[in-house]
């Protein structure tokens, strides 16, 4: 359970140069009242826990409970969803979804994270069940009364989804179903209600239902992690669990295409949540500049920083228009919208990993601690540059997002 600090934090209040710096020419009014309600409930109840939640310890009491009731209250788990089961019914889901992760992202990429996995994974996966499965399941999630998760990785697969890699199996018996395997680095695991498992099935691939209470389903203690604290990860091991044919998601040996249409969707979350980071850093690093003297000058009367900011500032322009564009191109009913989608989370996680790096330089040794000791004062920048690398790494790996940028450029022959 998260808790707000009243530490002093460096940096706190600073301007946010999207306002003065970004045009959005792209997003649809909806969307655009979307991000303002978003960024509004993210100052009033992420910010205030973004510290306790980036500083705490990695086990189930660490979930941001309090935020996450709060945002649910609040209807965020509402924006990507149908009326039909609760949702806000919006013409440009996706694209909104993707701008609320940017502005949830902006004070904690944990809390975007537990987003991303339980509405874009978990929830969208869910799109695909059958009435009696998104009422059961996709309701009382859109309602933030249970928590969702979504399991493709294991231990020697992740993001090779091939059915030859997946060793998780599902084999059919006169009763239904046995399941047995074990997944890893599993977001939410240790709070979630259910569990989207990825498992074999002969020689293809199919999706299940998977309540975490039942026979079988065992989860592991959470991963400790050099960053995304807030982000719960664990294994999670079945053992001759008993599933039923209400228990398949979707169709019998389409599971990879669910997948991968929903992992499609969480890169272009991610790459939205790596911008979001990316501004926060700009917002910290561009402040620092002014305010801060050295030699009889601001710093950024430099002019190696002045170069820098105006590089950021151009690759902030890019990355956030890109992830709004294959956003729209998936509201637009386009299951896999490349190259925009790859390149979204390729240029979001990237930037955001480059501007908090040189954030901690322009901050010095106040960027590089947690907290000060003689006061208590607490850095962001510190948090972002923690919690930013992960994202050049999960729901693919951005040299998975190259080659398949190079395979639009270059095509299947030669790139494979």
């Amino acid at each position: 359970m998260t808790t707000s600090t009243d530490k002093p934090v460096t940096g706190a209040g600073v301007a946010r140069l999207y306002d003065r710096m970004y045009h959005d020419r792209l997003s649809p009014q909806e969307v655009l009242d979307i991000r303002e309600r978003v960024r509004v409930m993210s100052d009033e109840i992420v910010a205030p826990a973004a510290h306790a939640i980036a500083t705490g310890d990695e086990r189930i009491e660490g979930f941001p409970r309090l935020v996450f009731d709060g945002l649910a209250r609040r209807g965020l788990f509402r924006i990507p969803f149908g009326g039909d089961v609760g949702g806000d019914d919006l013409t440009y889901p996706a694209t909104a979804t993707a701008a609320a992760v940017e502005e949830i992202a902006y004070h904690s990429n944990s809390v975007a994270a537990v987003f991303d996995v339980h509405c874009i994974l978990a929830g969208n996966a869910l799109r695909h069940g059958t009435d009696k499965q998104r009422q059961q399941w996709l309701r009382p999630l859109v309602a933030g009364e249970i928590v969702g998760a979504f399991a493709t990785s294991e231990p020697a697969a992740s993001s090779d989804l091939a059915p030859t890699a997946v060793r998780t199996r599902a084999d059919r018996t006169d009763e239904g179903w046995v399941l047995n395997g074990t997944k890893r680095w599993i977001t939410n695991s240790p709070v979630a209600a259910f569990v989207v498992v990825l498992a074999r099935t002969d020689d293809r691939l199919t999706t299940f239902i998977v309540p975490t209470n039942a026979p079988g389903v065992s989860v592991g203690l959470p991963d400790r992690k050099i960053g995304n604290r807030g982000q719960l990860t664990a294994d999670v091991t079945f053992s001759d669990v008993r599933l039923d044919d209400d228990d398949v998601l979707g169709q019998v040996g389409e599971g990879l295409k669910i997948a991968l249409q929903t992992l499609t969707y969480g890169r272009i979350g991610i790459g939205a949540a790596g911008v979001g980071m990316a501004q926060a850093a700009f917002d910290q690093m561009a402040a620092h500049l002014s305010s801060r003297h050295a030699f009889g000058k601001p710093l950024g009367a430099n002019q190696h920083w002045q170069f820098t900011i105006a590089e950021y500032a151009t690759q902030l322009e890019v990355a956030r228009s890109t992830y709004l564009k294959a956003a729209l191109r998936l509201d637009e009913g386009v299951d896999f919208p490349e190259p925009e989608a790859a390149m979204a989370k390729l240029l979001g996680t990237r930037l955001s990993v480059d501007i908090a790096r040189d954030a901690v330089q322009v901050f010095g040794g106040m960027g590089f601690v947690q907290e000060r000791g003689a006061d208590g004062e607490i850095s962001v920048v510190s948090t972002i540059y923690r919690d930013s690398k992960i994202g050049e790494i999960y729901e693919g790996a951005n040299e998975i997002q190259k080659w398949v940028i190079a395979r639009r450029v270059l095509g299947r022959d030669i790139t494979g």
